[in-house]
This record gives structure tokens, C-alpha cells and sequence, in this order.
């Protein structure tokens, strides 16, 4: 089980998007550090609401058709060594 950087829900080792909040688990992983100082240093709550209709999509997508390819990386690898991380702001 993995628990979500933002939300703190327990997912499956091999889902792409968070069942609590929807973020993508390998994104959040990758990058939510960046993300949640940003949130801070502009004085906005650490741990958004995602928009509903992008849980709708995001549910959609979940149960629909899936790559293997991908599933069978994620299972393996998980989201946290997935890749190197790269940062998105300068430090």
C-alpha cells in the first residue's frame, strides 16, 4: 500500500491516480514537495480539493482500458523509484 503525498489515502502499490483526491500518484511523487511550497509561500491551503469534474475523468479513465506495458512498470518498479526526479522551479 502506498499512501498519497496530499491527500494521505492508502492506494493499491499499482494505481496511476489516487483514490481519495485523484492526483496522479507518480506526478505527486515526483514533484509534490515543489508543490505544497509554492501552496505555501502564497498562503494557500496545503491539501486542495480536486475538481470535481476531474474526478469524474479520472474515474473514467481508471475503469476503462489500460496499457500493460505501464501496469507491469508500476507493479514492478512502484511510484516512488519510478524515475529520476526533475525539477519543474529553479533552486
Amino acid at each position: 500500500m502506498t499512501e498519497c503525498p496530499q491527500c494521505g489515502t492508502m492506494n493499491e502499490d499499482d494505481v496511476k491516480n489516487c483514490k481519495g483526491c485523484r492526483i496522479n500518484l507518480y506526478w505527486a511523487f515526483q514533484h509534490y514537495q515543489e508543490l505544497a511550497s509554492l501552496r505555501q509561500n502564497n498562503e494557500l491551503p496545503p491539501r486542495p480539493e480536486s475538481a470535481s469534474f476531474l474526478v469524474e475523468t479520472s474515474k473514467k479513465i481508471d475503469d476503462g482500458p489500460t496499457a500493460d506495458w505501464l501496469h507491469k512498470t508500476i507493479k514492478k518498479f512502484g511510484f516512488k523509484g519510478a524515475g529520476k526526479k526533475v525539477s519543474t522551479i529553479s533552486e
